[in-house]
């Protein structure tokens, strides 16, 4: 299994949130939602319209864990997700194919988000899974409280958050830069 690194550079992550609002609203809004709200792509790709329109949190049901989750629509994307769905109907799916009554698959967000990453010169292993570790990245970078993304993320220990968000390398490769005997 190969592993995907988050987006570190909020430049990139910017130049990509420009490349995807150029694609149209859609794809834009599922870069924002992923790398806010520490969702998995599985979870995210299962919204419908009416779990979120006239709502202040989102409440899932995690795909992978089975857990009870509930996030806040935060400023980051709230505006457009509600620009996004102001003509929608509360039955569609959020992130709808254009190849039927359905959302789009897990491939093709990947599609979507690879393809922006790439655009951006973006070299770092990418994956649906990138929007989740780059929000980890970022909070833990902000705050500086590992407990509070480890409950965010529904992992099991500190060390689980800490080297799926990259930050044991980090570390190590800090403090072994210039240690020397």
């Amino acid at each position: 299994m190969e592993f995907v690194e988050p987006i570190r550079d909020k430049n990139k992550i910017k130049q990509v949130k420009l490349i995807l609002k150029n694609n149209g609203l859609r794809d834009y809004l599922l870069f924002l939602m992923g790398i806010n709200s520490g969702l998995r792509i599985s979870d995210i790709l299962k919204l419908r319209v009416k779990d979120v329109l006239n709502k202040e949190h989102i409440e899932i049901k995690e795909q992978k864990t089975g857990k009870y989750k509930k996030f806040p629509i935060t400023k980051s994307f709230e505006k457009t997700l509600f620009e996004y769905i102001i003509e929608k109907n509360p039955n569609e799916w959020l992130f709808p194919s254009q190849k039927g009554e359905k959302p789009i698959s897990r491939v093709q967000a990947y599609r979507i988000i690879s393809k922006a990453c790439n655009k951006a010169g973006i070299t770092t292993r990418i994956g649906t899974h990138t929007l989740r570790k780059t929000f980890g990245y970022h909070f833990y970078q902000e705050k500086k409280d590992i407990a509070l993304l480890q409950s965010i993320l529904n992992h099991s220990a500190p060390s689980v958050t800490l080297r799926y968000i990259g930050i044991n390398q980090d570390i190590i490769d800090e403090n072994l830069k210039d240690f020397q005997l």
